[in-house]
């Protein structure tokens, strides 16, 4: 389990083409708020033929924020590039020169056993560049975790690799949208991504293998407009989050505060915490009331939920009722 809050700092994680033109201005400007980050993508969202000509527009708009936050204060986001391949990683960071300060890391779409040493020697490579921590999120989204006669192998296996670079996994992530495409499937804003058992199943699969040391983040939600998008949103946040995953990939701004909101700590949650984890290991009674009288704090049994819920406390905030 991450004992950092920089590791459930990433929030919403918003999804933009990095061919975008408006992005640069839109940060400066603040539009999107002070409690996200950004994901400028190159693999899905570019067509093949232009991905050139994306990596020289996001090479301007990172320029263009580098200067700019040498004249004037703004919120910087926490700033990922999704790659198409691991040889675009070194290429990147050469292309952008000393406005690759601004990346944290990088997304590492359809992580799998063909590509992981590659994807993994490239990140220790960049890092050893720029003279700092350069991030990871692998996004297990591959096709081949649907076979059941291998799934837990490969799991297990992929953990292993990035066992050996662990601290610069930021964070895990899961592709909803590319395992349900693989079946044609495709939820309505009625419906949870976590009632599709075929794709539940392999979250299930995902935390089990690496929920106990690495923080996991939740798939894309696509409605960001029309009557009940936001309810759906909401409803598939807190099973996100009671399934083991902590923030989301998100496709619109809109989508933001819904995620931060989802993710507050109640102070109910709160003071519980805090109790469990002041308690004395060396006392004769390790059960008690909560401090509302409602529940059982255990101290054995609930001292990784405590840890968390400080951990999500200090990233997300406390709701305020």
């Amino acid at each position: 389990m991450k004992h950092s809050v920089l590791y459930y700092s990433v929030g919403p994680l918003l999804y933009c083409p990095a061919n975008h033109t408006g992005i640069a201005g839109s940060l400066i400007q603040e539009r999107f708020g002070k409690q996200f980050s950004l994901a400028l993508c190159l693999e899905d969202t570019i067509a093949d033929d232009h991905v050139e000509e994306a990596e020289a527009r996001l090479t301007q708009t990172l320029t263009d924020l580098w200067t700019a936050s040498g004249k004037k204060n703004f919120f910087l986001p926490k700033i990922f590039i999704r790659v198409r391949s691991p040889r675009q990683i070194p290429r990147l960071m050469a292309l952008l020169g000393e406005a690759n300060a601004l990346i944290t890391g990088f997304n590492l779409p359809k992580f799998s056993s063909r590509n992981a040493d590659a994807y993994i020697e490239a990140i220790l490579l960049a890092q050893q560049t720029a003279g700092r921590p350069v991030y990871m999120m692998p996004i297990l989204e591959d096709p081949e975790l649907i076979d059941l006669r291998t799934r837990y192998e490969r799991l297990y296996c992929l953990k292993e690799k990035l066992d050996a670079a662990e601290e610069l996994v930021l964070n895990v992530r899961v592709g909803g949208n590319d395992l349900c495409h693989v079946f044609g499937f495709r939820r309505s804003m009625e419906e949870s991504i976590h009632s599709i058992r075929a794709i539940s199943d392999i979250f299930s699969d995902i935390v089990t293998v690496f929920g106990m040391d690495y923080v996991l983040s939740g798939p894309v939600w696509e409605y960001y407009d029309g009557k009940g998008w936001d309810l759906g949103l909401k409803k598939e946040l807190l099973e996100d989050r009671l399934c083991g995953f902590t923030g989301k990939t998100v496709i619109h701004p809109r989508q933001i505060e819904l995620v931060n909101d989802a993710y507050k700590v109640s102070k109910k949650d709160l003071a519980d915490a805090k109790a469990i984890l002041g308690w004395d290991p060396d006392s004769k009674n390790l059960v008690s009331g909560c401090t509302s009288k409602e529940r059982m704090n255990e101290y054995k049994v609930h001292s990784n939920w405590a840890r968390r819920v400080l951990l999500l406390s200090e990233a997300f905030g406390v709701q305020k009722d």
